[in-house]
């Protein structure tokens, strides 16, 4: 099976091929945009098109390309959100057989995915995994190419230090034999230490015509059009540049639906309410659904961003940033012993006197 072509980012794949080919790209990037743009997909082409070796690459032909359109390439490796593994302390080898099984439920799905839970992260098992694969020479082709989808889920864990700088002066040093894409919606979440060794491109929303082809290949169509009422027009509209958000699974619907009552809530400015919906967030931690919560309301809150600075509305637009680094405040916090109905009620006060 073959995954679903990537639709759209023509300026963007030009820009990659002509660096690619000038040997000017950049050996650590981060791809960084709204969620479900296809970032991920972008990330794989450019490793196809890094790894080809036919006149025009990628040339979609040759052995290298047939080998990453199935997601079958030893030197392709692809690590993403996962559960955690029952062993508190896997192997490196449990740990790339888990993403194999995740790889081939994938590719089965012709990588048409929902976006990962909050119990799903990238863990310290995993990190010690890319840095001793990076290490090793390729296997087929020339060079060998990381892509680490979601990073900003990437979980620190005490006693992690030394995979951590590990994986720091990968980024920072990588062989030469070897690119790493992260990919990353909500690039804010990820650490400082992080973002300051990666080149960040930005992967901007579709256009309609984009969104529309995608939504009619039939292997979408199958996934996505023939569950939903809505017509492919307004399956267009509802996507807005972002048709992947369509994948969200009923775990996301909910997130979503809970990021908007506490939007409703911190703009009424009722008190009371605020109280009464920080008791309702569950006793989870922020890898569970609250993490689903808190990641929605930052989608939400980055589209009042964006809303406010095309209409010209710079102080909505101002406070609407601030909103979104309290988000990120009250993940970390959320990620550590505080109560997610501590953390909601003080992020739904400060929320509200941004959005009022």
């Amino acid at each position: 099976m073959a995954l679903v072509p990537l639709y759209g980012h023509e300026p963007l794949q030009a820009r990659l091929r002509d660096a690619a080919e000038r040997s000017a790209l950049p050996a650590s990037l981060l791809f960084e945009g709204p969620r479900g743009v296809g970032k991920q997909r972008l990330a794989i082409w450019l490793a196809g098109l890094l790894l080809c070796e036919g006149p025009d690459r990628p040339c979609g032909h040759c052995q290298h390309c047939r080998y990453v359109e199935t997601l079958n390439h030893p030197d392709l490796h692809w690590f993403f959100p996962r559960l955690r593994l029952k062993d508190s302390d896997p192997d490196v080898e449990d740990v790339i057989q888990d993403f194999q099984e995740g790889i081939a439920e994938r590719v089965k799905a012709h990588g048409l995915y929902a976006p990962p839970s909050g119990l799903e992260g990238i863990f310290v098992a995993t990190v010690r995994a890319i840095v001793q694969q990076a290490s090793m020479t390729p296997a087929l082709a020339r060079r060998k190419v990381f892509v680490v989808g979601d990073a900003d889920r990437m979980v620190s864990q005490e006693g992690s230090d030394q995979a951590a700088n590990a994986f720091l002066k990968l980024l920072e040093e990588p062989p030469g034999d070897t690119t790493i894409i992260l990919t990353s919606s909500e690039p804010g979440a990820l650490l400082p230490t992080i973002r300051s060794r990666v080149v960040s491109v930005r992967v901007p929303r579709l256009a309609d015509a984009d969104v529309e082809a995608f939504l009619r290949d039939p292997l979408v169509a199958a996934a996505v059009g023939e569950r939903a009422e809505a017509s492919v027009p307004e399956r267009v509209r509802a996507a807005a540049g972002a048709p992947g958000a369509l994948l969200a699974g009923p775990a996301w619907n909910e997130a979503m639906a809970q990021a908007r009552r506490l939007i409703e809530v911190a703009r009424g400015g009722d008190r009371a309410a605020m109280y009464a919906a920080a008791l309702k967030q569950g006793a989870a931690k922020a890898r569970g659904s609250y993490s689903d919560t808190l990641d929605a309301l930052t989608v939400l809150t980055h589209e009042r961003v964006r809303a406010a600075a095309t209409s010209g509305n710079e102080r909505g637009a101002a406070d609407a940033a601030k909103a979104v680094a309290l988000i990120e405040e009250a993940k970390e916090m959320a990620g550590g012993n505080v109560s997610p109905q501590l953390v909601t009620a003080q992020l739904v006060r400060r929320f509200g006197e941004l959005l009022r």
